[in-house]
């Protein structure tokens, strides 16, 4: 039996049109069995997976992942797809334009949630709630994410797994050596701002940040820490008044927050603001847990060389996000799909895909002691905390919402507007939404 990888990373900077998400031509069959109701195929012999995992811990877990595929399905050639730069932007682009064509990878990368809506609005996706009984995964997975990644009676992807985006990362040494309780427990943003004008005083840079995209996951947990979990969710369905007094409280501990960054922020990715976390030029970094990776690869031990805890006012809540593959309607390798989806909704393949990114899997059967004591602590609070879904990170909000929330989030922390407009501007991007 052969096993070949066959790789094709495409490196943004390749002339993409940015085109709007339509209907392929056909419809979505809904069988889930990979048979590409509109010209694909039931081929088995390869796969192509699209994502955005090009480097770092992403492409180590890629890696893995790909080994335990090798090993389930040693017939079926794996064909990398990755799209590097960007954040996933590029990729996303790219991927667009193919299925603007009629050209879908037999399978692809998205955040599971309603990040998928347009996909599915446009026809683009194959119900797979049959894998779903297939795989066990109605057992496998808690019910209360099932529900999340059902809509209107179908499921459109599987989770390789869960992340946590209000984690709240330290150096403890820039704090002690600052004046600052490397252990101190924040109830409220008050009290962490308290200790960031200290650092500030002292001339550190007290909390890192990055690019447009990592402003508005800061602003999401800030949102989070100061409307509540219920009021929090209640920003994406319509129940909470954007233009209220609480709304404008929170945009305002946000705008205190952005106060305390880095100059350079605009310049940067979220990997250069977590290093400077790890080297000691900055205090705090607000991330998503994946993070945690760039802590261990350049071997910092949790609870030592740095900390974790969840954002200042949101302890007890999960801030949940994941990614998760599609069967796209079309897919050329249908087979392939199928077996690359059996791979990533097993635990072999969510175990090793997750110990090394960092994330922890979505199934319940995993063995905590298979990951690391951070990764123990995630599993722990997905289990018992009450879970919220990330805008940031297509949870929450369709795609159209979120780049309308960025576009005026960039404008704010830009300069090029006041807190009033801001607030307005993310009430019309919520009801476009």
């Amino acid at each position: 039996m052969r096993v070949n990888r066959r790789t094709s990373v495409l490196v943004a900077g390749a002339a993409i049109g940015a085109l709007t998400l339509s209907a392929c031509s056909g419809g979505s069959g809904g069988d889930g069995g990979g048979s590409g109701s509109s010209g694909g195929g039931d081929s088995a012999s390869e796969v192509e997976v699209f994502t955005w995992w090009a480097a770092g811990s992403e492409k180590a877990g890629l890696d893995a992942l790909v080994a335990v595929f090798d090993e389930q399905h040693p017939d079926t050639e794996f064909v990398n797809g990755a799209v590097a730069g960007g954040a996933g932007s590029a990729a996303k682009d790219l991927l667009q334009s193919r299925l603007q064509a009629n050209d879908p990878p037999d399978t692809f990368q998205a955040h599971a949630g309603m990040e998928l809506l347009d996909y599915i609005n446009a026809g683009q996706l194959e119900d797979v709630s049959d894998l779903y009984d297939e795989f066990d995964l109605r057992e496998a997975f808690p019910s209360d994410l099932v529900e999340r990644l059902t809509h209107e009676g179908n499921i459109y992807s599987i989770p390789s797994n869960i992340h946590r985006a209000n984690v709240l990362w330290s150096n403890p040494s820039v704090l002690e050596e600052n004046g600052v309780d490397p252990n101190a427990e924040y109830a409220s943003l008050d009290d962490w701002f308290a200790d960031l004008e200290t650092l500030q005083e002292a001339g550190v840079t007290p909390l890192s940040v990055a690019t447009a995209w990592t402003q508005v996951h800061l602003l999401e947990t800030i949102l989070l820490a100061d409307l509540g979990p219920d009021a929090y969710n209640g920003l994406w369905d319509g129940t909470t008044d954007w233009e209220g007094a609480e709304v404008t409280a929170a945009l305002e501990d946000f705008e205190t927050a952005m106060s305390y960054t880095n100059g350079d922020r605009d310049g940067l990715d979220w990997p250069e603001a977590t290093q400077l976390v790890i080297d000691g030029n900055a205090a705090f970094n607000v991330m998503g847990d994946w993070a945690v990776a760039a802590f261990e690869e350049q071997g910092k031990e949790f609870g030592t060389d740095f900390n974790a805890a969840p954002v200042p006012g949101t302890d007890g809540v999960f801030d949940f996000l994941a990614d998760s593959f599609t069967l796209p309607v079309g897919a050329p390798n249908g087979g392939g799909a199928h077996a690359w989806l059996e791979t990533v909704a097993s635990l072999e393949g969510q175990t090793a895909f997750n110990a090394a990114k960092g994330s922890i899997p979505a199934r319940t059967d995993a063995d905590p002691a298979d990951f690391s004591e951070y990764q123990q602590t995630a599993i722990e609070s997905f289990g018992q905390d009450t879970i919220v879904s990330s805008l940031a990170h297509g949870a929450a909000t369709p795609v159209s919402t979120l780049n309308a929330v960025t576009d005026a989030t960039s404008k704010f922390t830009s300069g090029a507007s006041d807190l009033s407009t801001f607030q307005s501007e993310l009430a019309s991007a919520a009801a476009a939404g």
